[in-house]
């Protein structure tokens, strides 16, 4: 196997160690080098000899999104420039971008933690593989090939878009493993199938991010591709980028590197940690990260934390996929409602695709309606079109305690993405 990028401790004391040393060294830095921190840590009253233990960690102040837009353009930096090598920006659909700085031991972390992501989808160095995602000031590209060769694989940096040449590729290169968002990689996995390619690639895995992505979505991508297993990687810009963690072959929950960064979950409205199995907001602290680290920064994604060891037997622990971003969601005749819940639905219903839209309108009696459009799986049979919708309208009432209309829409009626696919449309007038 080469050197191997998982971390040495086995117990869980030991790790917890690491988190207190990694946390009472991060204060420090930043109480000493930020302006920003030092300002925050004062207002709350805290000093970095008050941390002791890791329950101490409650007594820290949060940080938000709004702190890194506010603080643009190089906002949270707490190293001087001289020592920034490198700057990446988010994709950001709101307002300002978040930048990032980056030390150059920021770098080679973030590269031994991408890397640590491809040994545990368990790739050996005579892998090859097919870099799909956007290259650039974000995160993606440059992330999926610095740990590609930190860890010793041959790395394809072909980028996003242009079908052709990614099936040219695929079959050409004998591409093993692909790494794209999940709208992209099952883009490829439908054109693959329309020019009869399955017979002709070597693709074994797929290691996807940067969206939700459902369980029918992954069983459609394994069928079209033919690989063995689909990953599912994280990725946060302000946590370093893609490469914070992954699922393993057991496919149980997502591993994440705790002995880089401590995860809080946390109630989005009380700010007080939920207990382990309920859903609650990610909030992190960095333990290691220089130029721009985080202390509970809140990063609006749900999920909840998987209380019981995975069976691969890793000691690192894991969360669950995202569930969405707590500001995703939709208020609906009085009902908090999240995309992911829906989602579920539809993942666990025969004879859908995985292709779905959500529509909302207030119509003249002013009410509001919800239309979810969703494609028949496949060569589905159109006859039972309406036996489904009524199906999936069921299950909605009964689980989201709403009523829904669904139709049932012709397989590839629905736009798709090599980006990510926007699921949402709120057409009321508020």
């Amino acid at each position: 196997m080469g050197r191997t990028f998982m971390p040495k401790f086995r117990t869980e004391r030991e790790l917890k160690k690491i988190q207190l040393e990694g946390l009472q060294w991060t204060v420090q830095h930043v109480y000493k080098n930020s302006e920003f921190y030092r300002k925050r840590f004062d207002e709350a009253g805290v000093k970095p000899s008050h941390i002791k233990s890791l329950k101490d960690l409650s007594k820290l102040p949060f940080t938000t999104a709004k702190d890194l837009q506010e603080g643009y353009p190089f906002p949270l930096r707490s190293v001087p420039f001289e020592k920034i090598v490198r700057i990446h920006a988010s994709s950001g659909t709101t307002g300002k971008r978040k930048v990032l700085c980056y030390t150059q031991k920021d770098i080679q972390d973030w590269a031994n933690m991408f890397a640590r992501c491809y040994e545990m989808a368990g790739l050996t160095t005579s892998d090859r593989v097919q870099i799909a995602v956007g290259y650039g000031v974000w995160t993606a590209g440059v992330g999926f090939q610095l740990g590609c060769e930190r860890f010793g694989a041959m790395a394809i940096p072909i980028g996003p878009g242009n079908i052709d040449m990614q099936c040219q590729f695929l079959e050409d290169f004998q591409s093993t493993v692909l790494c794209a968002t999940a709208s992209m990689a099952l883009l490829l996995g439908e054109e693959v199938q329309k020019r009869g390619l399955r017979e002709r690639i070597a693709l074994k895995k797929v290691i996807m991010g940067s969206e939700r992505s459902s369980d029918a979505m992954r069983a459609r991508m394994k069928e079209l591709l033919g690989v063995e297993h689909v990953f599912d990687i994280p990725g946060l810009t302000e946590l370093y980028g893609p490469g914070t963690g992954l699922d393993c072959i057991y496919h149980e929950g997502i591993h994440y590197w705790a002995d880089y960064y401590i995860l809080e979950l946390l109630n989005p409205e009380t700010l007080q940690p939920v207990p382990p199995g309920e859903v609650g907001e990610m909030v992190i602290t960095t333990l290691r990260k220089e130029a721009a680290p985080l202390i509970r920064y809140r990063t609006r994604d749900l999920t909840k934390l998987i209380p019981k060891r995975c069976s691969c037997g890793s000691i690192l622990p894991m969360h669950d996929r995202l569930l969405g971003r707590s500001d995703d969601m939709f208020i609906f005749r009085a009902v908090n409602i999240y995309p992911g819940q829906i989602d579920h639905i539809l993942s666990n219903t025969e004879g859908v695709g995985s292709e779905y839209q959500i529509h909302l309108e207030r119509k003249e009696d002013g009410k509001d309606y919800m239309t979810i459009k969703v494609e028949r799986a496949e060569g589905g049979d159109p006859s039972q079109d309406s036996l489904l919708a009524q199906k999936i309208e069921e299950e909605i009432k009964k689980q989201i305690l709403v009523s829904g209309k669904v139709e049932i829409l012709d397989y590839g009626t629905l736009p798709r993405s090599e980006r990510k696919s926007k699921r949402v449309f709120d057409h009321r007038e508020f």
